[in-house]
């Protein structure tokens, strides 16, 4: 039937050919062109960074001075690069989390997510699943992201996402939704895009929620 994608289209294919570890790498390519994301010395910490197409897009733009850091629960094939790591973790961990922050010495300058559940083909069940993994990488920017950082995150249509949105909006300078080109026809994927963390605000209101729950 003409509404299923075919997983080898042509950006597909374009990657296979230039040697991108997933199409992915043209989504991110289109977001930083549109928003500045990376510079030269950045660090960046990659959630659910398998295969790797995201790590290695920020490695070309952050340079030999920059970091990139990937985690994901598969392992992640390694790079050549000496200032890129991956690591195999649970980003539930307080664990996985330590680790990252070590090898940057300190927080780091940009957050990137494209990180996506199983779905199971039941509508409200994947929208909570993906929102869920939405509200875990802001808690981990809290903890990786540097004050005034940017981030961006995968999401899915629907009101759940919606209401992540304005939830969150308060914790960054501008928060922007992002639909790319280089996404599937058929999906109903974009992105988040936060710029100006402000990442004590977060903190205080999640301190501010645990305490009143």
């Amino acid at each position: 039937m003409s509404s299923k994608y075919d997983r080898k289209d042509h950006i597909y294919l374009q990657a296979k050919a230039e040697g991108k570890r997933s199409r992915a790498y043209y989504k991110l390519e289109e977001i930083d062109k549109k928003y500045g994301f990376f510079k030269q010395g950045y660090s960046v910490v990659d959630l659910g960074a398998w295969p790797g197409g995201w790590m290695q897009y920020a490695i070309k733009k952050v340079g030999a001075n920059g970091l990139v850091v990937g985690i994901d629960l598969v392992k992640i094939d390694e790079f050549q690069e000496k200032n890129v790591h991956c690591i195999t973790g649970d980003l539930n961990s307080k664990e996985t989390i330590e680790e990252t922050l070590k090898l940057a010495k300190g927080p780091f300058d940009t957050l990137i997510c494209d990180m996506s559940p199983k779905l199971s083909g039941i509508r409200d069940a994947d929208q909570a699943r993906c929102i869920a993994l939405a509200e875990l990488a802001i808690y981990c920017a809290s903890q990786l992201l540097r004050s005034g950082g940017n981030l961006t995150i995968k999401v899915f249509k629907g009101n759940e996402t919606e209401e992540f949105i304005r939830n969150n909006r308060q914790f960054f300078t501008k928060l922007i939704r992002a639909s790319l080109k280089s996404t599937r026809k058929t999906s109903n994927e974009f992105y988040v895009v936060g710029m100006g963390f402000k990442a004590q605000d977060y903190i205080r209101y999640i301190n501010e929620y645990y305490m009143q729950n």
